[in-house]
């Protein structure tokens, strides 16, 4: 019934047009900030333990204490996480406009505020940038749900699957600037403030110039997302919402036929009846009718995405320490502080122009043609395959000939990644739920996402530790190694092959068809047209 209003038969039919494309640059750039302001943590983290915990006479340069280490890269994902289920709500309650911009101002400001970090002591300095990173992570936990819903709730049903992921791949973009910038500011640096590597002298290796680097790469995710917000202010509410939520058919029809540019009649006769025939499906969150329809949907869409962030935040976050194993980087004592960050920023960026964004922009280009299950379970498979492949072998791949062939390996799983669960595991939770249940059921899936980044981030900090004692980094319990950590990871990786069976396929079929939001209206309709005597289109 609700997919014969006509508001909505037209986005469904709608040719691709240049409104599609703006829709995907202005909830893009949102995830090209979310990217860059989570991933850019990594880059700095290493200069972080140098300017502020530095020991005189140690071997090695100063590193972040462990509680510290994870504190600073973990505590943007737990305000990710409050925030998904906290804007995915009122994206609901509200609608997605009005919630819109919220998000984005919370990502301007904490953004500034966290290259502002203030402090006499390291606490003090550690303890005012964690605070402003969980902010901003609950800033950009809110445009997980809302920019996935906006782009889906707009979409025609033929491409709406490449409009969706085109929305996530700009992460591909925000993880590409944030090596980029590294790699800039850390080389700007260097030029002007020469300084020689830790072990010719430990104290001169740190110029006092080093504690703007972080500060610029942390300040500069700012300006993206304040680009954005006018655009995003203009938007018009998503004709779903307002037609089948807020029940304004005649705004739905005014917002979209500015939009496409046709006339589309505000037919409020069948508004009146979708009103009446609403019963069957009023049912809220936590009652035995959505676990009867969407149930497993949730688990599946859940399920898939935390075991896949568990691997793939694992990876991410840690590539420096991977790289520096099998000796990519240098040790750190050859060089000084800001050469370290040079080299961490460039091989970040050289993974991520090689595997993550071409990732990416494959999911774009083949889910509308062999749709989303197929590519979520070809890329667990994938990862699974090549995470085994490094870690059973882990020795071959230390040894100086074999380390070029490890960074290919390590590559591909990220591609698999991404050309695969990455992007799937956002798209489907934006497709087969109900229009007001949408925002909040995608808030629910990517929250649980953000457990296992939470998993991956803490998990493997201590897991990848080396079991011999005398070799751990400073502070650090013995962990299982590297090798063991890749062969935990791969076993994640096959678990979210397996409960990929539980999420449908959304693949050409129109949002109202795959939240079965008709399911027991017509029942209802008929009833009125008996007791009535009255004509109730349909």
């Amino acid at each position: 019934m609700a997919n014969d209003l006509q508001v909505l038969n037209a986005l469904d039919v709608a040719k691709t047009q240049l409104y599609h494309f703006t829709a995907i640059v202005i909830a893009g750039m949102g995830f090209f900030t979310d990217a860059y302001d989570l991933f850019c943590i990594s880059m700095v983290t290493k200069l972080l333990g140098r300017l502020y915990y530095h020991h005189d006479g140690a071997l090695k340069p100063g590193s972040l204490p462990p509680n510290v280490s994870a504190a600073v890269n973990g505590v943007a994902f737990c305000g990710t996480l409050a925030g998904q289920l906290f804007f995915g709500w009122l994206g609901d309650k509200m609608g997605r406009k009005k919630v819109y911009g919220m998000t984005l101002m919370i990502m301007v400001i904490c953004s500034i505020a966290s290259g502002l970090s203030f402090g006499h002591t390291p606490k003090g300095v550690m303890t005012t940038l964690c605070f402003f990173r969980f902010w901003l992570g609950f800033g950009i936990g809110g445009d997980y749900p809302l920019s996935a819903t906006i782009m889906s709730e707009y979409a025609n049903k033929k491409t709406r699957g490449a409009f969706i992921a085109a929305v996530f791949a700009m992460q591909g973009f925000g993880i590409l600037a944030g090596g980029m910038v590294a790699i800039i500011v850390s080389a700007a640096f260097k030029g002007a403030f020469p300084a020689p590597a830790y072990e010719v002298d430990a104290i001169g290796s740190t110029v006092p110039q080093a504690d703007f680097v972080w500060r610029i790469i942390l300040m500069f995710g700012a300006i993206p997302a304040g680009l954005t917000y006018y655009w995003r202010m203009k938007m018009p509410e998503t004709a779903r919402y307002t037609a089948l939520v807020a029940k304004n058919l005649k705004q739905a029809a005014n917002d979209m036929s500015k939009v496409l540019q046709v006339e589309i009649e505000a037919e409020p006769e069948k508004v009146a009846a979708i009103s009446e025939a609403k019963g069957a499906n009023d049912f809220g969150l936590f009652t035995k009718e959505f676990l009867r329809r969407h149930g497993l949907h949730l688990l599946g869409t859940a399920s898939t995405w935390f075991l896949l962030d568990i691997a793939f935040y694992s990876q991410n976050l840690f590539q420096k320490d991977i790289f520096s194993a099998i000796g990519w980087i240098p040790p750190a004592q050859t060089m000084n502080a800001l050469e370290e960050v040079y080299k961490i920023a460039r091989a970040q960026t050289l993974i991520a122009l090689c595997s993550t964004v071409p990732g990416y922009w494959f999911t774009v280009a083949f889910i509308d043609k062999i749709g989303r299950f197929a590519i979520q379970l070809m890329g667990f498979f994938f990862m699974t395959v090549f995470m085994f492949a490094l870690a059973i072998p882990y020795h071959h791949w230390t040894l100086k000939d074999h380390r070029i062939g490890f960074v290919v390996m390590y590559s591909f799983t990220f591609f698999f990644a991404n050309f695969g669960p990455n992007a799937t595991t956002f798209v489907v939770p934006a497709e087969i739920f109900p229009a007001r249940l949408r925002s909040t059921c995608h808030g629910i899936s990517a929250a649980a996402g953000k457990a296992g980044a939470m998993v991956g981030a803490f998990g493997f900090l201590y897991a990848a530790q080396p079991t011999d004692p005398t070799k751990t980094d400073a502070g650090y319990p013995p962990g299982i190694g590297v090798r063991n950590s890749l062969i935990v990871l791969g076993c994640v990786n096959f678990l979210g092959m397996l409960f990929t069976f539980l999420v449908p396929e959304s693949n050409g079929k129109s949002l109202e068809d795959l939240s079965r939001e008709n399911e027991g209206e017509e029942e209802t309709v008929a009833e009125i047209r008996a007791t009535s005597g009255r004509t109730v289109p349909v």
